[in-house]
């Protein structure tokens, strides 16, 4: 069927577009494709479903780094996410995580001193092989807890007990060995001192090994830690130290997430 050479119209009749000057009609559903794209329609490619997302992950990325009124106070949140500081009360001890250091030993000192408790408890690790061929040479022994108890006993505090951990203790194995030792001595309370930006997972350690056991844990975060949670990012130092133990508190809600 032949089409005039005239102007593009449509026929009422057949409902065929007319299509100027190609003397051929075509069903007029097909008017866009054979107008504005003569390719073979399988060869459209179409956008990834995904791609959109990323766009406005990359936009909120984005905006977050560039907008310093919204940056920092998401930067704090995160810092802040690693810290707990509870209320401290009258207890039988302090408890000295090793990963507190010296801060812990300041903390402890100023808790012993506003009359939380007149008694610190340090954990003692056995030494590793490293340290007995230390020791065989003749050099002087010295672990973290043995570090705290010299601090400790400059800072003033004389009544300082060890708990025994096993090697290469961690906070789990700190809080393994904490709970029968409180059952032994049958304490109602304790304060609990771990390094600030180690003190919500202490937390969540300590609810999940203490629970069962009736000693009651404060945990007091140490004042004296070098993280600083409203400006950690402005350090080499405070970013790595958030980076890490913000995966390692996420690692601990994934394997254990019904703790608090």
């Amino acid at each position: 069927m032949l089409c005039p050479t005239s102007d593009r119209r449509f026929h009422a009749n057949t409902g065929l577009d007319i299509l100027a000057g190609h003397g051929r009609c075509s069903p007029a559903g097909h008017i866009a494709l054979s107008c504005s794209n003569p390719m073979n329609p399988g060869m459209i490619s179409r956008r990834p479903w995904w791609a959109p997302i990323l766009v406005m992950a990359a936009l909120t990325a984005f905006a977050i780094v560039a907008v310093r009124s919204l940056r920092e106070p998401v930067l704090r949140a995160a810092g802040w996410a690693l810290v707990v500081n509870e209320p401290v009360a009258s207890a039988d001890i302090i408890v000295l995580s090793l990963d507190s250091d010296g801060a812990g030993a300041l903390e402890a000192a100023d808790l012993v001193q506003s009359g939380i408790s007149k008694r610190v408890a340090v954990f003692m690790n056995p030494p590793s092989a490293e340290d007995h061929e230390l020791i065989r040479r003749g050099v002087p022994y010295e672990d973290e807890g043995a570090k705290q108890i010299r601090q400790l006993r400059s800072l003033g505090v004389t009544d300082i007990v060890r708990i025994s951990t096993i090697e290469g203790g961690s906070t789990e194995g700190e809080v393994q060995a904490l709970a029968p030792w409180c059952d032994e001595h049958r304490l109602r309370s304790i304060v609990f001192v771990a390094a600030r930006d180690h003190s919500r997972r202490s937390r969540r350690v300590l609810d999940r090994v203490m629970k069962g056991h009736p000693t009651r844990v404060t945990v007091q975060a140490a004042r004296y830690t070098p993280f600083d949670p409203d400006r950690w990012w402005e350090t080499r130092r405070g970013v790595r130290a958030e980076i890490v133990e913000l995966q390692k508190l996420l690692l601990d809600v994934v394997l254990h997430p019904l703790s608090h």
